[in-house]
């Protein structure tokens, strides 16, 4: 896998929760000006994707293709004739499309032209609830025509042998065939024109055929439950792909929102600017992000993060829309829209995901794509011969090859794998656990070896000042505390944070203004008060620079031993002072390790902290390799080296140190709660609750999902095999080859739908 690493600055990280986590950004973006989205109503699974795909190549410059099968829509970039072209192009190959939304089209050369031309187009748009609105169109007209399908078979079993009945039988079937397959047809030519076997023209060739040799009622029978079979699977599908939206539902539409005079009015939460202050009562959820304003109290994060237990907020922490206040009234003062909150950007990014075509998926429509016109030719083949080699009429020859285009249909096939990942992907992101794609829910059942970090990921990421020894001998140890304090209130790095709160928390120590302050990933930072340039760094870097005495040397082994992660300020010529914090283990970290190992996974701890820090923490969470101190690039090539010596490997982290690390493993897992930017931006799973034991739960529900998907491979092409052989062999009809190829569907959509289920989702 090829990633990147995302280029965004240390400021913009997130360092206190996850209210600046961008989401939405590693799985969506921007669309380019004049960008125009088509709703597909006709375009049920990937292989017709693959269709207009197909179909739209000859157009050129049109590569920001971006399709979404859930709401069965298609962005693209294109304006005036180019989208008139697409249009075309896109019905010519047997679909609808209808424009829905666009972008600001842009100036310049065939910006008007654009306007106009998107403006034409989108007179007739539907609204985006246009899959449930066909479901409740089309299925009146389906059950119609399958009763007309039986009457059709009623009379060819009851009525006598006369042109009037036959008349008769051939005129209802005619008009179940086109309530049900008007559709499938119209799809089913325009393929065989540009010369595709897809499954529209296996089911087109297959029921005209049967209709021309006289097999009237049948022919009806075959389209009208091939037609409610494919309503069936796409009402399914849809179940699949939109079981992550149903989270939107969890955010009240309307909140009470305080007035300039002090009083509470009740307002649309699209409505209402960030900045506002909104109450919510105990037992509402909220219906915005924000940080608690006034008041205290738990909140129950189960929808957004999968934590079970409620959580303690005060002022300044953050709550997040679709959350339940479980305890005391809430004010909290909103810190974005509606429309861009935390639990929004989720669901986008995994709607997003699932656009997104895994490995299996795309192993099948490149198998599909040699399977159907090698069916079609084994159906001429078997029309054209067993004549002359097994002394059939030709009536049952042709007979014979119908049944096997119907059987062979590879509906089941292709929609197989996609409702399958979609499940896996629903399933992950409500538990807490955001997969940026198909392919990573696939590979990481193959993960040998997961690399974690120690601060934030194995700790609780909020370490405590437990030691300041002042060891200048010129300075007064006042004055070294508020040089400390200078320094570390600067920076966002929770090591800083904790010694900064800790000496504001003790008291005596004021703060200096500090020039040129920097921040070197993996080292410390410094910057010149007074004139002076000052480093609160940590061992190595003073080690480097060559201030390191004997004694020192020793003091510092002590607090090491302890698991303190310990920093040192420094001037140019000598330490003034050793400050020590200390980070305590999660709780779920010990169990988290043992899970991988039982796994058959290695835990690897790769740290920027002191070896013996490190290691005292290694023992605590059950980790046997611990490597430190390591730098960035140094954490990045121990990832290539696990990778060339050990197999797959994970990294998990939640810093901007962490990112190369994050970008280059095989699959990146970042700690969404205390994790930075930069850090989710570089990982291709988020664990939103930082919960380790998510990453052995990821790799089980990948291994779920990979054993699904050979399941349903295994049931799709085994009961056609046996189909095709009762077919030529046997005495299958085309009744029977139908039901076969329904119930293979369904079997396949069903079982994927397996994973939405809570008892799947859990270890």
């Amino acid at each position: 896998m090829n990633k990147t690493i995302p280029s965004h600055s240390a400021s913009a990280a997130c360092t206190d929760g996850c209210g600046d986590l961008a989401i939405s950004e590693p799985s969506a973006v921007a669309e380019p000006t004049g960008t125009v989205t088509l709703r597909i109503a006709n375009m049920d699974c990937a292989s017709e994707e693959s269709e207009i795909r197909r179909a739209l190549e000859p157009i050129g410059d049109l590569d920001t293709l971006r399709f979404d099968l859930g709401r069965r829509t298609l962005s693209l970039d294109a304006q005036g004739a180019r989208l008139d072209q697409a249009m075309a192009a896109i019905r010519k190959a047997g679909f609808q499309p209808e424009v829905i939304a666009t972008s600001a089209a842009g100036t310049g050369e065939g910006g008007a032209q654009g306007d106009a031309s998107v403006a034409a187009h989108a007179q007739v748009a539907p609204s985006l609830d246009s899959p449930r609105m066909w479901m409740r169109e089309g299925l009146p007209r389906l059950v119609l025509a399958l009763v007309l399908a039986i009457g059709a078979e009623g009379l060819a079993f009851f009525a006598p042998s006369a042109l009037p009945w036959d008349i008769a039988k051939m005129a209802v079937a005619v008009v179940a065939i086109f309530l049900a397959g008007f559709g499938t047809y119209r799809k089913g030519f325009a393929a065989l024109r540009a010369g595709r076997l897809n499954i529209n023209a296996l089911m087109t060739v297959a029921v005209t055929g049967a209709f021309f040799i006289g097999q009237w009622p049948e022919a009806a029978m075959v389209m009208a439950l091939y037609a409610i079979a494919e309503a069936i699977e796409a009402r399914a599908v849809d179940r699949a792909r939109n079981a992550i939206r149903g989270l939107l539902a969890l955010a009240p539409e309307q909140a009470d929102v305080r007035q300039a005079n002090g009083s509470w009015t009740r307002t649309a939460a699209k409505g209402i600017p960030v900045g506002s202050i909104v109450r919510v009562r105990p037992g509402e959820r909220f219906a915005l992000d924000g940080v608690v304003f006034l008041g205290s109290g738990a909140v129950d994060q189960a929808a957004v993060t999968g934590e079970s237990i409620p959580v303690d907020k005060g002022p300044g922490d953050e709550v997040f829309a679709g959350t339940i206040n479980a305890a005391s009234e809430l004010q909290i003062q909103t810190t974005a829209p509606a429309g861009n909150t935390l639990l929004a950007r989720i669901i986008q990014a995994v709607e997003q995901a699932q656009g997104s075509r895994a490995p299996t998926q795309r192993f099948v429509d490149r198998f599909a794509s040699i399977y159907t016109p090698a069916v079609f030719v084994l159906a001429v083949l078997v029309a054209a011969l067993t004549p002359w080699l097994m002394d059939w009429t030709w009536m049952q020859a042709v007979y014979k090859a119908l049944v096997i285009l119907v059987i062979a249909c590879p509906c089941a096939l292709v929609i197989s794998t996609p409702v399958t990942v979609v499940s896996g992907l629903a399933a992950a992101a409500r538990r807490g656990v955001l997969i940026k794609g198909g392919v990573y829910l696939e590979e990481a059942r193959k993960l040998k070896v997961v690399a974690l970090d120690k601060t934030g990921t194995l700790t609780e990421g909020k370490p405590a000042l437990v030691a300041f020894d002042s060891v200048a001998t010129t300075r007064s140890e006042a004055i070294v505390r508020g040089l400390a304090l200078s320094l570390s209130a600067r920076s966002d790095h929770p090591v800083s944070k904790a010694i900064a709160a800790g000496l504001l928390t003790a008291g005596g120590s004021e703060e200096s203004p500090v020039d040129d302050f920097a921040a070197l990933p993996g080292r410390g930072v410094r910057g010149l008060i007074g004139g002076e340039l000052l480093t609160l760094a940590n061992h190595r870097w003073v080690e480097e620079k060559g201030l390191c005495s004997v004694e020192l040397e020793g003091r510092l082994a002590e607090h090491e031993r302890q698991g303190r992660t310990v920093t040192l300020l420094a001037s140019e010529h000598e330490v003034l002072a050793l400050v020590a914090v200390a980070d305590r283990i999660k709780s779920t970290s010990r169990q988290a390790v043992q899970e991988l190992l039982d796994l058959g996974v290695i835990p690897v701890m790769l740290t920027g902290d002191n070896a013996t820090t490190a290691k005292a923490i290694g023992q605590q969470a059950g980790i046997d390799e611990v490597r430190g101190p390591l730098l960035p690039d140094e954490k990045l090539n121990a990832i290539q080296e696990l990778q060339s010596t050990r197999g797959m490997t994970a990294m998990t982290g939640d810093g901007i140190n962490d990112a190369p690390a994050l970008a280059k493993a095989d699959i990146g897992f970042a700690m969404g709660g205390a994790g930075t930017h930069t850090a989710m931006e570089a990982a291709d799973i988020v664990v939103m609750n930082d919960d380790l034991r998510r990453l052995p739960e990821s790799i089980r529900l990948s291994k779920r999902v990979h054993a699904v998907l050979v399941q349903n491979i295994t049931l799709a092409l085994g009961i056609k095999a046996v189909f095709l052989v009762l077919a030529v062999f046997g005495n299958a009809s085309m009744w029977m080859a139908v039901f076969a190829d329904m119930g293979a569907s369904l079997l396949v959509v069903f079982n994927g739908l397996r994973l939405l289920r809570p008892e799947a989702r859990r270890p």
